[in-house]
């Protein structure tokens, strides 16, 4: 490769880097002390009946090096375990007592069905949560709702899906993000 070949060759921020880094050292650390490996995300198979549809690990990565920055210094993401919460849109704020109000520097929210009776006890979550950073990913065709119930805007950045699906995707932000400068 010529350096200009190298110089156009996409690279993680040390922010993304270090989360990356992170998320390798927690998963060796799981399998160190025994972890069987049904436990790791990769295992998991999409259930299109319960409308689940994995993103591919490009955009996977790009939504994670996303929530990273937006969450700033000191902001942290768990993993597995014990920090796994279970969530039911139709109770919205249904939550653990240890879940505070306002407790979350970034909420990344992609509602299961795309309807406005989703998206609406969906935003009732994220606006709990939040201390105001909003990313959701949703379809093209909620524009209208996501900008009305959450004050967000479609970014230029389009998620990619593992499988085709039949509508398109799209990421909303309620701050400036990376994901509408390309970075």
């Amino acid at each position: 490769m010529s350096n200009s070949e190298d110089e156009d060759l996409p690279q993680l921020s040390s922010h993304a880097l270090a989360a990356l880094q992170e998320f390798y050292a927690e998963q060796k650390q799981y399998t160190d002390l025994g972890g069987d490996d049904k436990y790791n995300i990769g295992i998991i198979e999409e259930n299109w009946q319960l409308s689940q549809f994995w993103y591919t690990p490009e955009t996977a990565l790009r939504l994670a090096e996303e929530a990273v920055a937006a969450a700033g210094e000191g902001g942290r993401f768990a993993i597995y375990g014990e920090e796994f919460i279970f969530y039911d849109y139709n109770n919205p704020v249904d939550l653990p007592e240890k879940i505070a109000a306002h407790s979350f520097d970034i909420v990344i929210a992609d509602p299961p069905y795309l309807s406005e009776e989703c998206l609406r006890k969906t935003s009732e979550t994220i606006k709990y949560l939040t201390r105001g950073k909003i990313l959701l990913c949703t379809g093209a065709v909620m524009e209208e709702e996501a900008a009305e119930l959450l004050g967000v805007k479609m970014c230029t950045f389009i998620p990619e899906h593992t499988r085709t699906l039949g509508n398109e995707f799209r990421c909303y932000v309620n701050y400036d993000s990376g994901l509408d400068r390309g970075l």
